[in-house]
């Protein structure tokens, strides 16, 4: 099986215990206001363009009509990209870049395995994305392929899957990171394009199996964190039997750049990073209603 991968992180300490090689797919059910990953959302490969490293040289001209120059200042039709990537290679200064490549399950667990001597204290491999699940097929066997060869395996998801997709990858996966964005499913369909139903099921569907959860928790100031949502937080926790953290998430703005890269509008260009004593508030707001450990992520 192939998938598209746009990123493979070593020395990852925030994806799982320990220290993790974290895998980065393309491809996403949703849609999130505030996405730092706005590459993800697409299943197939893009180019960042970043105009301030464009020295006009017209490399990329060259091998693709989709550039253009006008007075010495480039153009590209995005619409038209069929991302093969060729004007990337030719461009010397970094302006274009093609996020996204074509690997199979083989190729990125070998390249996962090679820090296998850093796996300690519980370490191993995060599958991440965007949506894992997008690419079922591609996740499943490299789940597969991971767990044979010893790897301890976390998952992050969004939990917006066919259910039957959920019990296939759960033997596979020793801890699942779960987002939990909104309480509110009419709010969760105005941040993300979807509600929650089947993402809430999903999760308790998870907890049935006693799979290990951590509950992911991004914030976004004017958003969702409104006390009822982080309330809302804590009573799941409180619900399922197999959380064994929550983890707070406060805003960050990294994904604003990303979008300028990419040709797309970003739905908070004025709002900077989350105040830590705002973040501390909300991790305080969320540990008043659970006996699971809260902790910003």
């Amino acid at each position: 099986m192939n998938a598209t991968i746009f990123n493979i992180q070593r020395f990852s300490i925030q994806d799982g215990p320990g220290i993790r090689t974290t895998v980065f797919m393309k491809g996403c059910p949703l849609r999130c206001k505030w996405c730092h990953n706005p590459e993800s959302n697409r299943a197939v490969p893009e180019l960042f363009y970043d105009p301030d490293k464009c020295v006009g040289c017209q490399s990329c001209a060259a091998v693709c009509e989709r550039h253009s120059f006008d007075g010495g200042l480039h153009a590209f039709d995005r619409d038209s990209c069929r991302g093969c990537g060729k004007c990337a290679e030719r461009c010397y200064t970094g302006a274009l870049e093609l996020c996204g490549k074509t690997m199979s399950a083989d190729e990125v667990l070998h390249e996962v395995m090679k820090d296998i001597d850093f796996y300690t204290d519980g370490g191993g491999m995060t599958v991440s994305g965007g949506e894992p699940m997008m690419q079922f097929d591609f996740t499943l066997e490299l789940l597969q392929k991971a767990k044979a060869a010893g790897l301890h395996i976390c998952m992050e998801t969004c939990g917006y899957a066919p259910p039957e997709r959920i019990r296939a990858v759960a033997p596979y996966v020793d801890i699942f990171l779960f987002d939990y964005k909104e309480t509110d499913p009419v709010r969760h369909q105005e941040f993300t394009g979807v509600t929650n139903e089947l993402i809430l099921s999903n999760l308790r569907l998870l907890d049935e199996l006693g799979a290990a959860t951590v509950l992911r928790c991004p914030i976004i100031p004017g958003c969702n964190d409104r006390p009822d949502h982080l309330a809302g937080i804590a009573a799941m926790a409180e619900e399922l039997r197999h959380v064994i953290e929550v983890n707070v998430e406060p805003y960050h703005p990294l994904g604003k750049s990303k979008c300028e890269r990419l040709g797309i509008d970003y739905a908070f260009p004025e709002l900077g990073f989350a105040e830590a004593d705002a973040a501390a508030a909300w991790i305080a707001a969320i540990q008043a209603g659970t006996s699971v450990t809260v902790k910003q992520a």
